[in-house]
C-alpha cells in the first residue's frame, strides 16, 4: 500500500490509475490524514463456454467404471 499526496495525485491521477495493480491501493493524503483510497477493480475475463470442445482426443474404454480403491464403499 502507497501513500501519496493529494498534490502529487491530482498531478498524475490517469498515471495512478493505470499502473494499478489488482488489489494494490494508494492512500491519498492531505498533510498528513488519509482522505481518499484508490484501489483497482479490474476484473478477469470471462471463460467462453465450449471453447475446449474438441480437444479430448482420447479417453480410456474404462473411464468411468468403478475404482478398485472405492469398492467398500460402493456395496
Amino acid at each position: 500500500m502507497a501513500t501519496i499526496s493529494i498534490q502529487e495525485a491530482q498531478q498524475r491521477l490517469a498515471d495512478l490509475i493505470h499502473d494499478l495493480a489488482p488489489g494494490e491501493e494508494i492512500i491519498i493524503t492531505d498533510g498528513d490524514h488519509p482522505i481518499a483510497r484508490l484501489s483497482a477493480t479490474k476484473t478477469v475475463p470471462q471463460r467462453k463456454l465450449g471453447s475446449m470442445k474438441g480437444t479430448v482426443t482420447y479417453m480410456a474404454p474404462d473411464f468411468d467404471a468403478p475404482l478398485d480403491d472405492f469398492q467398500e464403499y460402493s456395496q
